[in-house]
């Protein structure tokens, strides 16, 4: 519908109070809560996604977006009901411990939101038995952690391993990223995927999640 694509057109232009409106009036027609999500807000955030996987858009573009979309959410978060399925899964996110960095964390859980995915964002310097009893307690799909100092990288391996001492290695996926961590580091330490921008995280969670 019209309206729909005009949700999605004024959330890539980062546009929140338009997208609030709008969201507004998609509900007094009728709508339901689950399709403004999916088809207006989620469909451009989506779109934010790939043109900044391209380079056609930076930071501060995707910032805007994010926040359109959370003012169309809050809008429709008394209509959508626990039976809704709307959420692509839950991730739990952080930057490992002894770890003080989070601008790269935190776009990924910006855009790990704006994919459609619950997300539970610890903050940095989290332990290995934070990450694992979160993940475990909330029913994750999925552990995202960062680093940026090669000194704390091993707190990655140390939560796969402890994921694995506690048999949730098949149930819960890990995906690892940050400057100094590689494709390669991440096969060492078993991780089930790599992420080198927040964009390619993004994408290997989709996948870990099928």
């Amino acid at each position: 519908m019209e309206i729909l694509s005009q949700i999605a057109s004024e959330l890539q232009r980062g546009a929140d109070d338009e997208v609030r409106t709008l969201t507004k009036s998609a509900l007094e027609q009728s709508l339901e809560a689950g399709v403004i999500l999916e088809e207006g807000l989620l469909a451009g955030m989506q779109v934010v996604g790939e043109r900044f996987r391209a380079h056609e858009v930076f930071l501060p573009e995707v910032l805007l977006a994010a926040r359109a979309m959370h003012a169309g959410v809050e809008i429709l978060e008394p209509h959508l009901g626990k039976t809704d399925a709307h959420s692509r899964g839950k991730v739990v996110i952080g930057t490992v411990q002894g770890d003080l960095h989070d601008i790269g964390k935190n776009l990924v859980g910006i855009m790990l939101s704006g994919a459609g995915f619950e997300v539970i964002d610890l903050g940095k310097d989290v332990s290995p038995e934070q990450f694992v009893e979160t993940a475990r307690d909330s029913g994750a799909d999925v552990i995202g952690m960062s680093a940026l100092l090669t000194t704390t990288m091993p707190g990655m391996k140390k939560v796969i391993a402890l994921l694995k001492e506690r048999g949730l290695d098949s149930s819960v996926r890990t995906v690892v990223g940050g400057a100094p961590v590689t494709e390669k580091y991440a096969r060492e330490i078993g991780a089930d995927s790599y992420g080198f921008d927040a964009a390619r995280a993004v994408e290997c969670v989709k996948e870990l999640v099928g």
